[in-house]
Formats: C-alpha cells, structure tokens, sequence
C-alpha cells in the first residue's frame, strides 16, 4: 500500500525500509519488531523456567559475539549487566579475558567510581583487569572530543565516560562486549515500577510524570521565542501514539515497547556506539541480540519488575554471581565532574553559552540561562540530569558544528 506525507508514529512504522518510487510515493516495510505480549509458546512455563530461558538465551548471545580474528573483552563497570557477560564467558571455558572500568576522581558528595564492585568480579573470574583511573584534567579534554564525535547533540554525561574508556581501551583492543540495553528490556530502572498498578489508558499519562525530563511548558519557557516549539507538545503526541498502538498488553509493557523501539536505539545504543567508533572501537551488545530481545519482550512484566527491577535476570544469575553484585543498589556511569559543574568545565559551560556565537544565536532566553548560571547545579529534570549542561551541550555541539 502507498502511503504519502508523513507516516503515523506506531510499532510497526518504527525505522522501517523505505522504498521510494519516481513520483514521490512510497512504501514502508517494517522487517522486524518484537512482540510485547505473552506468546502461546511460553504458556505454563514457571519463574524458574523463565530464569534458566533467560540466562541460556544470554549464553548463547554472549557466545555469538566472542566470534572474531582478534581478542574480545568486555567494558565491566561492575553492574549486574557487565558481570553476568563476564560470568557466562568463563562459564564457556575463556581465560584471560581482559575486562576494563572506568573511574574518575570524587567531586563533592559524588563518588567517581564502582571499582568495588569491577574488582571483585574480575577476582572471582580471574580476568585480565584493567582498572583505569581518569583524572579530573582528562574531562575536559574528553568533553572536547566527546562533543566534536556526535553526529548530533548527546546530553548524558556518560557520553564522556565512554568517550575516555574507549580511548583507553583501544590502546588494548578493537572489540569488546558491553551490557547495555538490559535495563530498557527488562525493566531496570526506577520508572518502572510506578506503571504497574496504571490501566493500559492510563500509560502515557503515567510514563510522563515518572520518564519525561520537562514539561512542554518548561520547554517553552527555556528557547527564546523564535525558536520554540508550537504550543501543541509533540513529544507527548509522540509517545501516546506509540502507546497506544495495538499489542503491548499491560502500561509497563507499552513503557518497554516504547523504550526498546525508540530510547534504547536513539539514545544510549547510540551513545556507545558513536563513542566507541570514534576510537576505533566495536562495542558488541549481546543483550539486544534478536533472540534475546523477543524473549525479554514476551516475559510477564511482573517477572521484570521483581526484585526492585531485572529480577528474573537477578535471580537467574545467582548461581553466577557474588550476591553484592546482584543485591547493590543500581549505579550509574559516574562523571561527577559532570554531574555536579564546577572549575574548568563549568568555565567551559559558561563560555559556550555567553560567548559571540551564543549571543548571535540567541537560542535561549537570556533569563533562563543567567539564572542557571547563577545556581549551577540546583536545577534537575525528573531524572536528575542537570538542565544546565543539557543546555551547553546542544550549544557546544552547535558551535563544533560551525568550526
């Protein structure tokens, strides 16, 4: 069937093949997009069942991506995610595998690594580790190159983390394994859980208040007039459209459906991948291995949910792992240089957005940027990102853009 104009935004339209006739007409073929629904071929299977699928579907993914002419390792940040990969590798037989964490200097309250957690990891499987200790003189110089790598603008600090990771580990490697993508398919995040007593309707209502960084009246209270979006919120219209689409049969469901789709691919998978390549380095991600996916997607979400998230993936791992691992309060990729601005780079910030080119922009208001200016690090989004770095880095990346 030929479309034209724009396409609706569902599931099944999302980044599909696009044939483009003379004439301007089109068609779309979607070739993949997996289920968020229970399938009939996992009917009566128990929780114990589920954790041995679970893990043996992630054997044979993380086995998948060992294939290569050269040594692969894996980026270990010392999360349930990293180390499971590291334990289902020496489970098939690898030795001497080289693991790498990142680690950066404490700023303020903000603790700069998880090497705690990485260590003994590497010592209960006895890898090659390497633990890589970023000084507080290194962020900045990865925030330069960070920023001139993106192809588009990437506001989460951990852009920089990877950034200084894959310079470090490609003086070692040129592929590596790394968890990303298990949170978003097994519902691992604190977003979550707040979706599971919401009827289906009621998702995107639910989902904005617990994921969105803003509400549209705060976008618009931040661009200068020129530049704002139409009153109408496209952001919202977005995510209700792909809710609200067919399938998905719970509001946690429709949440995964949405963040395994879109997210994941557009932020996150696109953060590490940018990050990695520029230098050099290809990050294998076995969690988002096709089969692995469909199955994650066809698990009951009360399944993912348990054990304040991934639970099925925390109790199929407790035959593998040490239960500090599993049982740790969730972390995060640590750039307290980032998270809490302050001396060169929250110099940089300042410069990037009150120098010549800013000023001719004018793509803020001048109001809102001396305000978070004045209290660099007060103003959060709901997920505690700081609204004045997410500002500098579009700005940064515009001016790189130029250069």
């Amino acid at each position: 069937m030929f479309s034209s104009g724009s396409v609706p935004i569902t599931p099944s339209s999302r980044n599909p093949k696009r044939t483009i006739e003379p004439d301007g007409r089109f068609t779309d073929l979607t070739y993949w997009a997996p289920p968020h629904t229970r399938q009939e071929k996992y009917a009566g299977l128990t929780e114990n069942d589920w954790e041995d699928l679970i893990l043996d579907t992630l054997q044979t993914a993380v086995e998948r991506r060992m294939v290569a002419d050269v040594p692969v390792g894996v980026l270990l940040s010392g999360g349930i995610d990293s180390s499971v990969i590291v334990a289902l590798l020496a489970k098939a037989g690898q030795h001497g595998l080289q693991t790498f964490s990142i680690g950066f200097e404490r700023v303020g309250d903000r603790e700069g690594d998880e090497f705690e957690f990485s260590d003994l990891i590497a010592k209960e499987f006895d890898t090659d580790h390497h633990q890589l200790m970023m000084p507080s003189s290194t962020v900045l110089g990865g925030l330069d190159g960070a920023v001139d790598a993106m192809s588009e603008p990437m506001v989460s600090h951990d852009c920089i983390a990877f950034y200084l990771l894959s310079q470090a580990v490609s003086q070692h490697l040129t592929v590596v394994q790394s968890g990303q993508g298990a949170d978003e398919l097994l519902a691992g995040y604190d977003w979550y859980p707040p979706l599971a007593t919401v009827t289906r309707e009621q998702t995107t209502e639910a989902y904005a208040k617990v994921f969105f960084d803003r509400d549209h009246s705060d976008v618009l209270a931040i661009f200068a007039p020129e530049y704002a979006i139409a009153a109408e919120d496209p952001s919202r219209r977005f995510v209700m459209a792909h809710q609200a689409a067919p399938g998905a049969e719970t509001a946690v469901d429709a949440a995964l459906r949405l963040d395994t789709q879109v997210m994941l691919v557009d932020d996150p998978v696109k953060r590490v991948d940018t990050m990695t390549m520029a230098w050099g380095l290809e990050a294998r991600v076995p969690f988002l291995d096709h089969d692995f996916v469909e199955l994650a997607a066809s698990c009951p979400a009360e399944l993912k949910l348990a054990g304040a998230g991934k639970g099925v993936l925390k109790d199929a791992s407790r035959a593998l792992l040490p239960s500090e691992v599993i049982d740790r309060t969730k972390g995060y990729f640590p750039v307290p240089g980032i998270r809490h601005l302050h001396g060169d780079v929250l110099d940089m910030v300042r410069d990037a957005l009150t120098n010549d080119a800013a000023r001719t922009r004018g793509l803020y208001r001048r109001e809102t940027v001396d305000a978070l200016l004045a209290a660099p690090n007060e103003t959060r989004t709901t997920l505690g990102a700081n609204v004045l770095w997410q500002l500098a880095v579009l700005e940064m990346w515009l001016q790189s853009m130029a250069n």
